[in-house]
């Protein structure tokens, strides 16, 4: 199982004819030569990497690639006709996004698989915020993605409905890199996924956010248009919302349904 950080886009897009032409020199060797290229939010990297694990193990010869960047990302990239065979993102906004631009497989229903929470994360360790009430005190600097970004959108609702308004000192692309910076004690604090916390025990610390239960972000997933083999796509699809795929989400904080 591979996986890469996030890519330029241009790169991604440059790959594609590559990936085209190896894609005919799989098709005549054998199914030890499949690669299944998965685009997923960078949310889901310690689950999908487990996944992985597992799909490879009852998939002999069967390499998963995963491609980890923000939603909205990745729904450009499979409108774009960039490499990728699945794609699951954070929310149904992106989700429905690529499907309006063409980067999802005709007549196919995109798939709720997992549910998430934001939390506060803070440095373990630091007492500097103890609430989310505290965001609004001077000299606490937070984080949160960007608005375009599932979680960053999260952020900013929860943000206003409790009242908060300081703004925070950056918004990050993705929320691996909210975590990263947090638990780094670059920032007292930053609004994460609660499996963010879970995947960062030791380093990061959560705490509640007032409403965050009440909206948890939902979690989708769909075959690409320019899938090279779609059968296979759809068995991983298959593996992530079966009994070992519940059980992987579940264990690393996902909520399913």
């Amino acid at each position: 199982m591979r996986r890469s950080a996030a890519l330029p886009l241009g790169l991604l897009l440059a790959l594609a004819l590559a990936a085209s032409v190896s894609g005919c020199e799989r098709a005549t060797g054998g199914a030890e030569d499949q690669t299944l290229t998965v685009l997923a939010a960078s949310s889901l990297t310690g689950a999908f990497t487990d996944a992985a694990t597992e799909f490879e193990g009852e998939h002999p010869g069967v390499d998963v690639h995963l491609v980890l960047d923000s939603s909205a990302t990745l729904a450009r990239m499979a409108a774009e006709h960039a490499p990728g065979d699945v794609l699951a993102t954070a929310d149904r906004r992106t989700m429905d996004q690529a499907l309006a631009d063409g980067g999802l497989r005709a007549g196919q229903v995109p798939v709720q698989f997992a549910t998430n929470v934001l939390e506060l994360a803070v440095p373990t360790g630091s007492s500097t915020v103890r609430s989310f009430a505290d965001l609004d005190d001077p000299g606490v600097d937070y984080l949160t993605c960007v608005a375009t970004a599932p979680c960053g959108a999260a952020a900013r609702a929860l943000l206003a409905e409790d009242r908060i308004k300081r703004r925070p000192v950056s918004e990050e692309v993705d929320v691996k890199a909210v975590v990263t910076k947090v638990a780094a004690g670059e920032a007292d604090a930053g609004l994460v996924y609660r499996t963010d916390v879970v995947a960062s025990r030791g380093k990061v610390v959560g705490l509640d956010i007032p409403g965050a239960e009440a909206s948890p972000n939902t979690y989708w997933t769909a075959v690409t248009a320019d899938a090279r083999d779609q059968a296979l796509a759809a068995s991983w699809i298959g593996f992530i919302t079966g009994v070992k795929g519940r059980a992987i989400l579940r264990s690393a904080g996902f909520g399913i349904g």
